[in-house]
């Protein structure tokens, strides 16, 4: 006799959930923090963004990965892979802008938060189907945003 799996009365659509990681290096002060975090540091960090949906296209996927890539780890490479993140109220974003740097500015600090909003947006402005995004300022500390 064949056993069946039981069905629940509360039929749901199953959602399928895909995540990417991307690894990228990059510099950044918080503006007018009084902490160590005030100061120019580094930091070699990753992004996980993870899609969701409850239909996979013909080949079985919910977005092929080289998609993703080419999307998300493309606009990582050109916007914040080595270069330094700043609030835009920061007085060395004109200082690194004249001496040629490569810079990223954000309308606030360049936080874990905001930059994981931020790469939520890119992806979601992609469209690109984004649950979350989670930005890893380092291996023990990462910042979440979903909607």
């Amino acid at each position: 006799m064949k056993s069946q799996c039981p069905r629940s009365n509360n039929q749901t659509n199953p959602i399928f959930q895909i995540t990417k990681s991307f690894s990228f290096c990059y510099g950044h002060r918080l503006y007018k923090d009084p902490g160590k975090c005030g100061h120019i540091h580094g930091h070699t960090g990753s992004v996980d963004i993870t899609l969701e949906s409850e239909k996979l296209d013909d080949l079985g996927m919910l977005k092929n990965f080289d998609t993703l890539k080419s999307i998300m780890g493309k606009w990582i490479d050109e916007n914040i892979d080595h270069r330094m993140l700043l609030n835009k109220e920061d007085p060395l974003v004109n200082i690194l802008n004249d001496a040629g740097e490569k810079i990223f500015v954000l309308d606030s600090n360049p936080t874990a938060e905001n930059m994981a909003r931020t790469i939520f947006n890119v992806a979601s402005m992609n469209g690109l189907p984004v649950k979350s995004a989670t930005f890893w300022e380092s291996p023990t500390a990462s910042a979440n945003y979903s909607k």
